[in-house]
């Protein structure tokens, strides 16, 4: 049976990032929903990411994006963000929102675009230099829509010379964190489509390069615990963005489509001491319908709620059934760990940190919810393009 002290520890000792954008109006192709309170400011954003940290216990950094979270003094916002409990985690860029980068950013047949992108990657390591931020995250939307429009080849050249330029300006303590998307928006080709081309780029450029693993961003069917189980062994996973998906690109709260594929996720992490490694734990999602905070506090949850489960697979029982060839008794190793009811595990465990063990409705009865919308009113709401 699984130490249930050393469980607790672990999951204690984790730490889920939330994303900036995840607190502002988002939506469809089709339309941006906004919703009364929502922030207007990048300080605002880490008020409202202060709220999550304070009743999960377990959120202590934020992600930002670049322009989206632009502001004046990067130290100040540090600061801002230290008062309330909070660091600045990993830094986004965007190379993908400019008409400029209609035909690529860092791989477009320009040279001058490819200059303009790599400019703005090279400012967003002066911000983590800042902030004090550890990692840079990358995402390209850059492919083509049609045979023959481009050289497939001379655009991997292109990528690897912009990737190679900003991890010589990296700092000894920061990592370089490349993120893949099989398609949307590039049609024929994408530049950086799988785990292989990341991994390939990021294996040729150092140990300061890293895979980033979005847990939406497969084909259906795609097997990503093998992925992720693969990364760790060769040291090359750098973090997830957590979201799942039913169809697409859907950037659902993690858990909600498929909660057996992020178990079986978060044990291959488990298994393979992705817990004390250094992988980052962010979330990357859209809140469309549903309230902002409450919805990123679900997603903390669901984070934790697998990663409990994992912590619990009884690896003795396992090995021993796999080396024996029992094949239904192994699964059904995992089966129990998975089906066991963790509620009142981590509920101890909030208990223990000193926050209330039910954190949804924590906030509900905080006032939060309420105090935004009365106080937010004017001035431009942030959202998809701010």
């Amino acid at each position: 049976m699984s130490d249930v002290p050393a469980v607790k520890a672990a999951l204690k000792s984790q730490a889920v990032e939330t994303p900036s954008w995840a607190y502002g109006n988002s939506g469809t192709r089709f339309k941006v929903f906004a919703q009364p309170g929502v922030p207007r400011s990048p300080q605002e954003k880490l008020d409202d990411a202060a709220q999550v940290h304070t009743f999960t216990g377990v959120a202590p950094t934020v992600a930002l994006h670049i322009p989206w979270d632009t502001v004046e003094d990067y130290g100040a916002l540090a600061k801002y963000a230290e008062e309330r409990g909070l660091k600045l985690g990993a830094i986004n860029s965007n190379v993908f929102q400019d008409d400029d980068y209609k035909l690529g950013s860092v791989t477009h047949p320009d040279p001058g675009v490819r200059r303009k992108a790599l400019d703005h990657l090279l400012e967003c390591v002066d911000i983590m230099d800042a902030t004090g931020s550890r990692d840079l995250k990358l995402w390209f939307s850059d492919g083509t829509n049609y045979p023959g429009q481009d050289d497939i080849a001379a655009r991997q050249d292109r990528l690897a010379e912009a990737l190679s330029a900003v991890y010589e300006r990296l700092g000894e303590e920061q990592r370089m964190l490349l993120e893949y998307k099989f398609f949307e928006p590039a049609f024929y080709t994408t530049d950086v489509p799988d785990w292989g081309t990341a991994y390939a780029h990021c294996l040729k450029l150092g140990p300061k390069a890293q895979v980033c693993v979005d847990t939406g961003h497969h084909a259906p069917g795609t097997n990503i615990e093998f992925i992720v189980a693969l990364l760790l062994r060769e040291k090359k996973l750098g973090a997830f963005d957590f979201n799942s998906r039913f169809y697409a690109d859907d950037d659902l709260m993690v858990g909600a489509a498929d909660p057996f594929q992020l178990f079986r996720i978060m044990y291959e992490v488990v298994r393979g001491g992705g817990l004390s490694s250094g992988v980052a734990f962010m979330l990357d999602q859209c809140h469309n319908i549903e309230p902002k905070i409450p919805a990123i506090i679900r997603s903390v949850m669901n984070v934790q709620e697998a990663t409990a489960k994992a912590l619990l697979v009884d690896r003795d029982a396992l090995a021993a059934a796999q080396r024996g060839g029992d094949v239904l008794g192994a699964n059904a190793v995992l089966m129990d760990a998975y089906n066991t009811d963790v509620r009142p595990l981590l509920a101890e465990v909030r208990e223990e940190l000193g926050i209330d063990p039910d954190p949804m409705g924590a906030y509900r009865d905080s006032g939060w919810a309420e105090r935004i919308v009365t106080e937010r009113v004017g001035g431009q709401q942030a959202g998809w393009g701010a």
